[in-house]
């Protein structure tokens, strides 16, 4: 993006950013070192800047918007030039953010929609010209990897194994982890080809309770087949199995069994909540059409036609970690992301 006092936008890996100028002739007093994580998914563009507190990171300035860059994705192969300038008008916004703090490590991450699209990589090149954000497209262990790295801290204690999942856009990670090191040991994970956008647009939309219906069991069926063969490796269930997500779909979940009328994050993070009442939830939204699903104003009409999708997954992860209780998170990749940047330990 040319020379500039401010700080550039993020490089590849973790790059270093450019430091403020320091002026001559005056005391300063030491400026805040932040560090920035940005998450471009399927469907969202999430980025996050903190600094290094006591316990973990502050959080300085975030910014989340709705892109569906995977819009289209399952049946062109591509993504789209509309999705391409929604997403390219979202990390403008991140720049714009990015240089105006004091950001001295960043890294931007890429996921599902970059991986499968067969223009990803000239998407990537064309976002670092406009944008000056060099993504790094990351493999599907690494978002699991760094799913959990974020937000392990919400499980619940025990010593036995422990299940946590991120629905996303176009993927879903599952990761199966040993909580009894001080960092979460992955012992197994896998990563489902279907998320909310994809799983919308290859199972459809009912037009009405019947068309729903089915719709809603194909979606069982697509997501169930996905995870066979992890649901095959898996260990016998422990007598109090922990299951913990991050994503969307169960905060969205979570929102509704607490009749939230906007979203509040406060309320929702570390929430526990029983399977039953997910499954409940999940059930009567699938028998919901578009319209009724966006009167409820903690879905909105931005989640409206994906969030059947998102119930139909969580209800399959249900069936194979069979907890009586699920953990939810709205904390993932990006937090992950900054634990590996800032000094301490991390993964």
């Amino acid at each position: 993006m040319g020379n500039q006092s401010a700080q550039a936008p993020v490089g590849r890996g973790g790059d270093q950013v450019g430091k403020a100028p320091i002026r001559k002739g005056r005391t300063r007093l030491p400026v805040a070192r932040h560090y920035a994580a940005l998450d471009l998914g399927t469907n969202n563009c999430r980025l996050l800047i903190a600094r290094p507190a006591e316990s973990g990171f502050t959080v300085v300035d975030a910014f989340s918007r709705v892109v569906r860059l995977g819009e289209g994705l399952a049946a062109t192969g591509e993504l789209s030039e509309s999705a391409i300038n929604r997403t390219l008008a979202a990390l403008a916004i991140c720049a714009d953010k990015l240089r105006r703090r004091n950001v001295v490590l960043a890294r931007s991450v890429a996921t599902e929609a970059c991986r499968r699209a067969s223009n990803g990589p000239a998407f990537i090149e064309r976002a670092y010209r406009e944008t000056g954000i060099a993504l790094d497209i990351i493999t599907a262990e690494e978002e699991a990897r760094l799913a959990v790295l974020g937000c392990h801290i919400l499980l619940e204690p025990g010593d036995e194994p422990a299940l946590v999942f991120d629905i996303g856009g176009g993927s879903t990670e599952l990761v199966l982890v040993d909580t009894r090191t001080p960092v979460p040991t992955v012992l197994d994970w896998h990563s489902a080809p279907w998320g909310v956008v994809s799983l919308t647009e290859s199972a459809g939309v009912g037009a009405d309770a019947a068309g729903r219906a089915a719709v809603y069991a194909r979606m069982r069926e697509l997501a169930r087949d996905s995870m066979a063969g992890f649901a095959a490796r898996l260990p016998r269930a422990p007598r109090q199995p922990r299951l913990l997500g991050t994503s969307g779909t169960v905060t969205t979940l979570a929102s509704v069994h607490l009749g939230l009328n906007r979203y509040d994050r406060t309320a929702v993070d570390g929430l526990i909540v029983p399977a039953s009442a997910m499954r409940a939830i999940s059930a009567d939204l699938a028998g919901k059409s578009v319209g009724e699903r966006a009167g409820l104003t903690c879905i909105g009409t931005e989640r409206a036609d994906l969030v059947v999708a998102g119930c139909a997954i969580l209800e399959t992860i249900l069936d194979l970690w069979p907890a009586e209780r699920l953990g939810v998170a709205d904390r993932g990749i990006r937090e992950g992301i900054l634990r590996c940047l800032m000094p301490g330990p991390s993964a």
